[in-house]
């Protein structure tokens, strides 16, 4: 799920990297929108092919913490991608079973 850290207005978008990395099988990733709109978070795999749609929502300016559950995936390298009004930001995890 998905839960607010803080509503103060940050100033740019920022797409943080997962806590732990590697995991096995819950990581965090933290997030800011400095203006509200529509979010989608989003996990490919390796190949690129597209595994999870996490969130795709509307959501006010603030800063967020999603907490991924992988259990249902293979071991290997993963990539997260938010994307919000004019924003998009990959970043890699590693998934460990």
């Amino acid at each position: 799920g998905i839960e607010v850290i803080s509503s103060e207005v940050p100033g740019r978008f920022s797409l943080g990297q997962n806590y732990p990395n590697p995991f096995n099988p819950v990581t965090n990733i933290k997030f800011s929108i400095p203006k509200t709109g529509v979010v989608k978070l989003v996990i490919f795999d390796a190949t690129g092919r597209e595994t999870a749609v996490l969130f795709n929502e509307e959501l006010s300016a603030g800063t967020y913490n999603y907490d991924f559950d992988a259990s249902q995936l293979a071991s290997g390298i993963y990539f997260y991608k938010l994307e919000s009004n004019d924003f998009s930001q990959t970043k890699k995890m590693v998934l460990v079973k």
